[in-house]
C-alpha cells in the first residue's frame, strides 16, 4: 500500500505563552514534532508532509530532513483546510495518514494498526474512551453501533455531550477519496472552521466504511496546548522509559528521579541512583554504577565502571572498570581505559587517559595523550592554550607528576620521569628522569608581620 504521512503543526500555541511555536516544545528532550516526525518514519511511509504556519521558519530551521515536505498554511482556518492544502503533493498515495505535531507520546504500533485497519478504500479513525472527554469531539455511533459522525465540543447537544468515546483528530483517509471530501467541507459551524472531522459524515454519505481502532491509554494521545500539559508528557515519558530500562536489567534507585533525554542503551545489573540526567546517545553496560545528581551525555560507558555523585560527562568513552568523581567534569573528547581513575574536582578535555593511571584530584587535563599505570597529583594542569592555539602534552608509561606540576605544552614527558612538586615543565623531560623547575626557597629570619594599624 502506497502511503502518505500528512502531520498538522500550523498552530500558534497560544496558551504556551512563549515566542517558540508551539510544536518546537521538547519533551524528553526533543521536539513535540520530532517526536511524531520519528514515529512517522517508523512506519515508512513513501512521503512525510509537514503543515506548517506560524513560526514556519523557525519550525523548518530545526527539523529539516531531506525526507519531509513542507507545506505552508498561509491562514489557520482549520484542520480540514490545513489537510487540503498538502492533499496535492500526494496523488497516488492508496492511503493518506493524518498526525499531529503536538501528540509526542504516539506509539507505532497504534498508527500500524490504524493504517491495517483502514486499507485503501475505507476511512480509519483513532478513538479513545475518555474518563472526562471535555474539550474533545464525540464520536457519535448509530444503535447497531456504527460511527456516523464526529462532533466537535462547541457544536455539541446535551445529549452528545454525554458521549465518553472521543475523537483524537488521528485517521487514515482512503487516498481516491481524500481530495474530493475535503474539497466538499463546508465553515459553518461554531467555530467558522473547516472541520477535518466532518469527512467522517461525507464516508458515511457516500457508503464508505468506517474503521476505528484504540491506542493503549488516552495520554497516547494527549496534546500539549499549555505548560501544564507539557509537563504531563514529559512525566508520562520518562515514567515510560524508566519501566523499560527496569525490564531490562537496570535498578533504578527511584523511577521518579531520572530523566531520559535522547537514545540509551543499557547492559544489564546497572544501578542508577536518583536525580541521574541522561542525554543523546548514551551507551552503558553491564555492571555499571552511577551516583546520584550526574549528568551524563552523548557517552559510552563500559562495564563494571563506577561514576560517583555530581559528575558530569559529554562526549566520554569509559573503559572498562574506571573510577570516577564525584564532581569530575569530563568534557568532549575525553577517552580511558580500563581502570584508569578520575577523582574529585578533576576536568579533562580532549585527553587519552591509559590504562590504569590516575587523576585523582584537583586537576585540569586538556588536550594531553597519558599513558599506562601514570599518577598525576593534585592541582596539575596541562597549560595548552596561547590564547590562539592548542598544543599537545605527552605523557608516557609510569610517570609520575608532582602535585601543583604546570605541565607547559608542547611538552613530552618519557616514560618512568618524574615532575617535583610545585614545577613548571616547560621542556620535555627524558624518560626516567626529575624534573624540578621552581626558585630556591629563602629563609627570613625574625621575620616581623605587617601589624595593623
Amino acid at each position: 500500500m502506497i502511503l502518505d504521512i500528512v502531520i498538522l503543526a500550523a498552530g500558534q500555541g497560544t496558551r504556551m505563552r512563549s515566542a517558540l511555536p508551539k510544536v518546537l516544545h521538547p519533551v524528553a528532550g526533543k521536539s513535540m514534532l520530532g517526536h511524531v516526525i520519528d514515529c512517522a518514519r517508523a512506519l515508512s511511509p513513501r512521503h512525510i508532509h509537514v503543515v506548517i504556519g506560524h513560526g514556519a521558519e523557525k519550525v523548518r530551521e530545526t527539523l529539516d530532513a531531506a525526507d519531509l515536505n513542507w507545506v505552508l498554511q498561509g491562514q489557520q482556518l482549520g484542520t480540514g483546510h490545513a489537510v487540503a492544502q498538502a492533499v496535492p503533493y500526494t496523488t497516488g498515495a492508496e492511503q493518506i495518514l493524518v498526525l499531529y505535531g503536538d501528540v509526542p507520546l504516539l506509539r507505532t504500533d497504534s498508527l500500524r494498526k490504524l493504517s491495517e485497519q483502514a486499507g485503501k478504500k475505507t476511512l480509519g479513525l483513532l478513538t479513545v474512551t475518555m474518563v472526562d472527554p471535555t474539550g474533545y469531539g464525540r464520536i457519535v455511533r448509530n444503535p447497531a453501533g456504527e460511527v456516523q459522525a464526529i462532533v466537535e465540543q462547541k457544536d455539541a447537544s446535551a445529549e452528545h455531550l454525554l458521549i465518553t468515546e472521543a475523537n483524537t483528530g488521528i485517521m487514515a483517509l482512503p487516498g481516491e477519496q481524500a481530495a474530493n471530501w475535503l474539497e466538499s467541507l463546508s465553515n459553518d459551524n461554531a467555530q467558522g472552521e473547516y472541520y477535518l472531522t466532518d469527512v467522517v459524515a461525507l464516508a458515511v454519505a457516500n457508503k464508505v466504511a468506517i474503521e476505528v481502532a484504540n491506542p493503549q491509554d488516552e495520554l497516547e494521545v494527549m496534546g500539549a496546548n499549555n505548560r501544564q500539559q507539557l509537563s504531563v508528557l514529559e512525566r508520562t515519558w520518562q515514567q515510560r522509559e524508566a519501566l523499560r530500562l527496569m525490564t531490562e536489567g537496570v535498578t533504578l534507585a527511584d523511577p521518579e528521579r531520572l530523566d531520559v533525554r535522547g537514545k540509551l542503551v543499557v547492559g544489564r545489573d546497572i544501578f542508577i541512583d536518583v536525580n541521574v540526567v541522561l542525554e543523546g546517545q548514551v551507551t552503558i553496560e553491564d555492571d555499571v554504577e552511577i551516583g546520584p545528581h550526574c549528568v551524563i551525555r552523548n557517552s559510552t560507558i563500559r562495564s563494571g565502571s563506577l561514576i560517583k555523585a555530581f559528575s558530569h560527562l559529554e562526549g566520554v568513552d569509559v573503559g572498562e572498570a574506571c573510577d570516577i568523581g564525584p564532581y569530575a567534569r569530563l568534557r568532549p573528547g575525553t577517552r580511558l581505559d580500563r581502570g584508569a581513575k578520575v577523582g574529585n574536582f578533576v576536568e579533562t578535555k580532549k585527553a587519552n587517559i591509559g590504562a590504569g593511571s590516575k587523576i585523582n584530584h584537583l586537576s585540569y587535563v586538556g588536550d594531553a595523550e597519558i599513558g599506562e599505570q601514570v599518577n598525576i597529583g593534585a592541582g596539575t594542569i596541562t597549560c595548552n592554550y596561547d590564547g590562539v592555539n592548542k598544543f599537545v602534552t605527552k605523557i608516557g608509561d609510569g610517570v609520575f607528576i608532582g602535585s601543583n606540576t604546570a605541565l607547559v605544552a608542547p611538552v613530552t614527558i618519557g616514560a618512568g620521569a618524574t615532575t617535583g612538586a610545585g614545577s613548571t615543565i616547560t621542556q620535555d623531560v627524558p624518560a626516567g628522569a626529575l624534573a624540578v623547575a621552581r626558585t630556591r626557597q629563602r629563609l627570613i629570619e625574625n621575620w616581623q608581620r605587617p601589624a595593623k594599624k
